[in-house]
């Protein structure tokens, strides 16, 4: 978790520091204050980037030339602490340093910082593309499977070059082949990692919905390998040659999956309220954080935005119990202090920050928790 934190030229948060970060951190403040920008900061030191859309330049502050967020990891039960910092340019450039030396790879930052981000944006996980929830699902493999990443890269490679032959005019059909078995091996093997991970991930969303959503009993997570079931993956793409061939590009695979949420059979996106809708989206990545944190021995970042809203009190209170009892850290918005301030277990003492046209100040009434080490 992250003991301290700077932030310099993100938005309108030209100069905050803030030093009493606890496990859960309250910013409360009026709408365009600043408080959206804090979570932006936290995910640009685990992710190297906002999780808002748009180019480098809407993220720095305006007339200044980059932005910069420097942060203090603690690893929970020891006295390490480690240094992280990250600068974006305007030009695009961007500089990462753990422990004090510069690594040219954001993913040893995502090791480093697990995040979990529950916005509004976050129900795209039931009303979006598949593709936000395949990124959802490997998000979590990655995390708890360490040999996801290369197998994925490897994947994506085969992929590149099979379909550049086979948007090629004339086939190469030996080359074909070699390309086609590589992307067949590579591509069962991804399925077998997600499916493993799907299989802890469903009833931990199970559990955590009967909780959150006792009344939602016929909720189901099911996943969709990208390819007939009946088949292996070698045997889907010799019957779907000809298809390539005619369309150019190789339409099923690993890069065709899907999570679903049905409730009775039916889609959750077309059934749930808007309210059920946001708590099923929590229940989804309470129960991610959940299996990350177990080979991890530590927990994911949780970045909270608004949470009141579409959520009546009663709901609230149940994430945020959720939240609190999987012991991670946690930064979260709301409008008013009372939003959230008393939703906690008892025994929880949040630290509560009031945010104004980008400034920060530790308001009364909430005691940081003690940090590890």
């Amino acid at each position: 978790m992250l003991t301290q934190l700077q932030i310099h030229n993100v938005r309108n948060l030209e100069q905050v520091t803030l030093q009493g970060l606890a496990r859960i951190n309250i910013f409360f403040g009026a709408n365009g204050s600043g408080k959206t920008s804090i979570l932006e900061a936290v995910h640009m030191l685990g992710m190297a980037k906002s999780f808002r859309p748009g180019a480098t330049r809407t993220l720095v502050t305006h007339g200044r030339q980059d932005c910069t967020v420097y942060g203090v990891a603690a690893e929970g039960g020891t006295r390490s602490r480690i240094p992280v910092a990250v600068r974006r340019s305007m030009a695009g450039e961007v500089q990462i340093k753990l422990g004090g030396q510069v690594v040219r790879s954001v993913a040893e930052l995502v090791e480093q910082l697990p995040l979990q981000v529950l916005n509004a944006a976050s129900f795209e996980l039931l009303t979006g593309s598949p593709a936000a929830r395949r990124q959802f699902l490997n998000w979590g493999v990655f995390h708890v499977e360490h040999r996801f990443f290369a197998e994925w890269q490897r994947f994506q490679r085969c992929l590149k070059q099979r379909n550049k032959l086979l948007r090629h005019g004339k086939l190469d059909h030996s080359e074909l082949t070699v390309w086609t078995r590589e992307l067949a091996d590579s591509g069962d093997r991804i399925h077998e990692f997600r499916l493993q991970y799907f299989e802890m991930l469903a009833p931990s969303f199970r559990a955590i919905m009967s909780r959150l959503a006792p009344s939602l009993q016929e909720l189901e997570l099911r996943y969709r390998k990208g390819w007939e079931k009946s088949l292996s993956y070698r045997e889907a793409l010799e019957a779907g040659l000809p298809a390539d061939v005619e369309q150019g590009y190789t339409h099923i695979g690993p890069q065709r999956a899907d999570l679903k949420v049905t409730s009775s059979g039916y889609s959750a996106a077309e059934t749930l309220s808007r309210g059920q809708q946001k708590l099923v989206v929590c229940g989804l990545k309470l129960a991610q954080g959940r299996l990350i944190a177990g080979p991890r021995q530590g927990s994911c970042v949780y970045l909270v935005d608004d949470l009141p809203a579409e959520l009546d009190q009663r709901h609230c209170a149940l994430v945020c119990e959720a939240l609190a009892e999987l012991e991670s850290q946690v930064f979260i918005t709301c409008v008013a202090k009372t939003d959230l301030e008393a939703m906690w277990p008892p025994g929880t003492k949040p630290a509560l920050f009031h945010v104004e046209q980008g400034s920060l100040s530790e308001a009364l009434g909430g005691e940081p928790a003690a940090l590890p080490g």
